[in-house]
């Protein structure tokens, strides 16, 4: 029997299955730490509609925020899922949204879309890199950050971020979409991953 340090362990509750829980223990938090990054944004841009911005979407959506989700172009499947949890509009992450927005989460790892979320932004607006690694940033002119535009990103979270996170999920009734693979298909998972085969979340099981 493995024994954890309470010290680095969260209360989950009872509600709920393993694989449905999952997600919200990296995806979850990530997301939450990367939305209290965003500050008081009532227009908040998802980049990549995968695992965390699928929960993330819910959290704002119960703020009573607007969610204006971006996906790789052309891929209505996922701008419909995104659709269906509440988002105000879904389009390709090479458009633009109908409305300049108060701030952007960047979760997939593609940089250049960091100068394309700026340029969705309005004055003092904010984008939130949300991964732990991403592809180069591109060049980009200075007219797109100018006007106070802000670019941070998220490295981890505290552990108060995910008391806080955990104790709020059941009250909002967040519902985790999940395709489950074996733990010997983990290869599987991330090509699936990486072909956007699959909404929601992954999850390895034994």
């Amino acid at each position: 029997m493995a024994v954890a340090d309470a010290r680095f362990a969260f209360p989950l509750g009872e509600e709920g299955s393993d694989v449905e829980v999952a997600p919200l223990l990296c995806a979850g938090l990530i997301g939450w730490r990367s939305l209290a990054k965003t500050g008081n944004a009532q227009k908040v841009g998802l980049y990549g509609f995968g695992a965390a911005a699928h929960i993330i979407a819910q959290v704002l959506v119960w703020q009573k925020k607007q969610v204006y989700a971006f996906t790789r172009p052309g891929d209505a499947k996922t701008q419909a899922f995104a659709r269906g949890l509440g988002a105000t509009w879904a389009g390709g992450s090479d458009e633009l949204p109908p409305e300049q927005l108060d701030a952007t989460i960047i979760f997939a790892p593609v940089g250049s879309l960091v100068p394309a979320a700026l340029k969705t932004l309005r004055k003092g607006g904010r984008v939130v890199c949300a991964g732990i690694h991403m592809s180069e940033i591109p060049a980009f002119s200075y007219d797109t950050l100018w006007e106070e535009r802000e670019i941070v990103s998220v490295a981890n979270l505290t552990r108060q971020d995910g008391l806080d996170f955990l104790s709020i999920a059941p009250k909002i009734g967040i519902h985790t979409t999940t395709t489950t693979y074996a733990l010997k298909d983990a290869n599987k998972a991330l090509d699936d991953l990486r072909h956007g085969r699959f909404d929601g979340a992954a999850v390895l099981v034994p």
